[in-house]
């Protein structure tokens, strides 16, 4: 491969818009394993948020899959390989890449500990207002204008 055309390559996957209309990969070959990864996307991305049991998975993936990126991004950055080889690293980098988004933009992770949170400052925000409708100052002062 010639070196305009491994920097080519390299423009072509760092691109901002390079993932638009880009299709997640069938399976993917991580670390020398086999995986379904645009079925494994979608049955993540179907569901509204990431149930708890499934978390530390998402998470591994999402690790596995941006050094996947590295790693086939080294080989065209270092690699002695065909041009060929490099569009078909290129085009499974855009393919990770398209993936990494769809699992990145998923919604809030912990809904439970979320919700916990909305109802703590509810309460807080309503002890305040009970406070000042009452004339109560934070120190447990009596009414005010007696």
């Amino acid at each position: 491969m010639q070196e305009y055309e491994r920097k080519q390559l390299l423009e072509r996957v760092e691109r901002e818009g390079a993932t638009v209309g880009a299709d997640i990969p069938e399976t993917i070959s991580v670390q020398g394993e086999e995986i379904d990864l645009r079925t494994f996307v979608f049955e993540i991305k179907r569901r509204e948020t990431v149930p708890a049991g499934e978390r530390d998975r998402v998470e591994q993936a999402k690790r596995n899959l941006r050094r996947e990126r590295l790693e086939r991004l080294e080989r065209i950055e270092e690699g002695e390989i065909s041009r060929e080889e490099g569009e078909e690293l290129a085009g499974s980098i855009i393919g990770i890449d398209r993936a990494l988004n769809a699992l990145e933009s998923l919604g809030p992770t912990d809904l439970e500990r979320e919700q916990q949170a909305k109802q703590a400052q509810d309460r807080k925000r309503w002890m305040s207002f009970l406070k000042k409708a009452l004339g109560r100052e934070d120190d447990g002062a009596s009414r005010r204008g007696r």
